[in-house]
């Protein structure tokens, strides 16, 4: 009996060991893609605060799992080491830094608190004894997964835009809520088990977050906006939705305003002579989807026919021509929409060639 609670303690060691150096790489991989390489619509663009505490929850992430990777593998016992407490009372208070912008917008429902004051609890990992100080950062944690749950659920009007991705990274809450509890309880479990149970979790959430992103890369730009719409009272009393709908579209198919790689939220809506928030309101309200989805789809329309009208044309200069800013970017939207590639979607729609019959009589 021994012998099976060994081997599988041995395997969950095993797993969490796999999974701990995916998380590292993993976190490297998101810091470089969602804050350092300013991707196209950047939803953090004029949110610096949730740029600089996205690197640090993902720097703090990557931490952890290097010291559970570390205890597990070679013992090193660095779970015991002030940095390790200390970095345990970071992940919190930066991931609600960096999610309450994009889930509530900018100029909305500000908080009264300012900043650093989340990061004064951080203050008892050097008064704490170890063990008392990690269940503190749990049960602080816990009540920032509170905060999220509710600022989830006030998006619930908008879950059938996000229905995958709410699944996906619902899922990844529930994962964090279970370590939270565990690590408030820690006598419940061996001090082995429950690093192993943590690193894995971590492990677990970065592929489920890696998943999403992959499925949906302007996610966080759509969620951001479907925030704005939900708390925002209507801009839009004194405006005329259908005219300036018309307007929209004739802007488009006319100037084929979708087709500048420059085009902001706010360029836009001054074209139309909207603020950038009623132009947000009004897409989300009467369209369904966001500035990121709707530009996107615009430019996915024009290369559809384009790729199918000029077959000589490669598929990097009709990207390029939509608006697309690179051939990776063109690919992830195209897959996204159209569920092929470019190359696929040409193959599949190419126009047979008329080979003209020079034997036939003339006149």
């Amino acid at each position: 009996m021994r012998a099976l609670h060994f081997g599988r303690l041995r395997i969950v060691t095993s797993l969490a060991l796999l999974l701990a150096g995916y998380s590292i790489f993993c976190a490297l991989s998101v810091a470089w893609t969602q804050f350092l390489a300013r991707p196209y619509q950047d939803p953090y663009q004029d949110q610096p605060l949730s740029r600089r505490m996205g690197l640090v929850l993902l720097l703090a992430l990557a931490g952890l799992q290097g010291a559970h990777f570390a205890d597990l593998s070679l013992h090193q016992g660095w779970q015991d080491t002030l940095a390790y407490r200390l970095t345990l009372f970071l992940v919190a208070p930066s991931f609600h830094l960096f999610s309450r912008p994009l889930l509530q917008g900018p100029g909305l429902r500000p908080s009264r608190v300012p900043p650093w004051l989340h990061f004064v609890p951080a203050v008892l990992a050097l008064v704490l004894p170890p063990q008392a100080a990690r269940t503190t950062a749990f049960l602080i944690g816990a009540g920032y997964l509170l905060w999220l749950g509710h600022s989830l659920m006030a998006l619930r009007h908008e879950r059938a835009r996000f229905s995958a991705e709410a699944t996906l990274l619902g899922t990844a809450l529930l994962l964090a809520a279970g370590v939270a509890a565990l690590g408030v309880l820690p006598a419940l479990l061996p001090a082995e088990l429950f690093t192993a149970l943590y690193a894995s979790a971590i492990g677990l959430a970065f592929l489920l977050v890696q998943t999403t992103l992959s499925l949906r890369p302007q996610l966080p730009a759509e969620v951001r906006e479907a925030a704005q719409a939900t708390y925002l009272n209507t801009t839009l009393a004194k405006v005329d939705c259908e005219d300036t709908l018309r307007r929209l579209g004739a802007l488009m198919a006319q100037q084929r305003l979708f087709t500048d790689p420059e085009l902001s939220l706010a360029a836009l809506a001054e074209s139309l002579g909207l603020s950038p928030h009623q132009l947000s309101e009004l897409l989300n309200t009467r369209l369904g989807k966001g500035f990121a989805r709707y530009v996107r789809e615009l430019r996915i329309d024009a290369a559809r026919t384009m790729l199918v009208e000029r077959p000589a044309a490669s598929v990097l200069s009709v990207g390029m021509e939509v608006g697309f800013t690179s051939q990776s970017t063109f690919y992830e939207a195209f897959r996204e929409i159209e569920g092929s590639t470019p190359g696929q979607y040409r193959k599949l729609h190419r126009r047979p060639t008329v080979v003209s019959d020079s034997s036939a009589p003339i006149g």
